[in-house]
């Protein structure tokens, strides 16, 4: 997809992955808003993109209906229209699951698997007009292999997963298609409460790699974009054939990925 003048919506576009996204798609011509909770992030993140193109903001919680149309009616007021909506913003808590309290489940379900479908909802009228446009869902690796202590964030991040599969399929022909993007643990602001590292199979790749991979995926519109390598498609695999060899593994990992996730939050 030839990115030029393309109007684009990125949610939680202050940092992390939506920032890396953000610039990448600015750095080949697009016009892009990016959403956030946050004011003065998204200012300050508005400042460094402008300086690879036009960004304009949009001061609005997602995780709201309020929030969700005047994120809508602001970008296409400054886009004049959209192309390519970016479903990026996102939250977790992690944890066991009875010490996850409701109000952090029914904020991991409204802001990461809620608030994309009604918001791609929305749009939908926007992009079909373009004819060419496209919808990216940006998932977990989690949620093709769900790690203990993330069972509400593994089961939210797939189900946006197989939404984006269904819509696809539901849109194919029609100019619209939908990309599925599965990070790995990357070095956002969401992680930084983690102390989950490499010896636990957290090893932390820097958004700017997920966003190069995005904009590859993006140019074939491929159907998915998984990070990991190797080691990522070798653990789908045994997920797959055998599932308890899995289990072994992360109950031989349990007490330390406890205590290492047990302050894990991002809501």
């Amino acid at each position: 997809m030839d990115l030029q003048g393309k109007r684009v919506l990125v949610t939680g576009g202050s940092s992390g992955i939506g920032y890396a996204i953000a610039e990448a798609m600015l750095k080949r011509g697009a016009r892009v808003v990016i959403t956030g909770r946050r004011p003065g992030a998204l200012h300050e993140a508005a400042g460094k993109l402008r300086e690879f193109g036009a960004v304009e903001t949009v001061a609005a919680d997602v995780g709201t209906e309020e929030g969700r149309k005047v994120t809508l009616a602001s970008a296409l007021k400054a886009l004049g229209g959209l192309d390519i909506l970016v479903n990026n913003a996102g939250g977790v808590r992690a944890g066991r699951l009875e010490d996850t309290s409701e109000a952090e489940i029914r904020a991991m379900i409204e802001v990461d698997l809620v608030a994309p479908i009604l918001l791609t909802r929305a749009a939908l009228p926007a992009l079909r007009l373009g004819g060419d446009s496209l919808v990216v869902n940006i998932t977990s690796g989690i949620a093709l292999v769900a790690a203990p202590f993330y069972a509400t964030y593994a089961g939210v991040k797939a189900g946006l997963a197989k939404f984006g599969e269904s819509l696809r399929r539901e849109l194919k022909g029609e100019g619209v298609h939908v990309m599925t993007v599965y990070p790995g643990a990357t070095d956002t602001p969401m992680m930084r409460s983690s102390r989950a590292g490499p010896e636990l199979g957290f090893v932390r790749e820097p958004p700017g790699a997920v966003s190069d991979a995005v904009m590859d995926g993006v140019d074939k519109l491929a159907f998915e974009v998984v990070r990991g390598g190797e080691a990522r498609a070798k653990m789908i695999a045994l997920n797959r054939e055998d599932p308890a060899a899995l289990d072994k593994r992360f109950l031989d990992l349990k007490p330390a990925l406890a205590e290492a996730v047990r302050d894990h939050s991002a809501l």
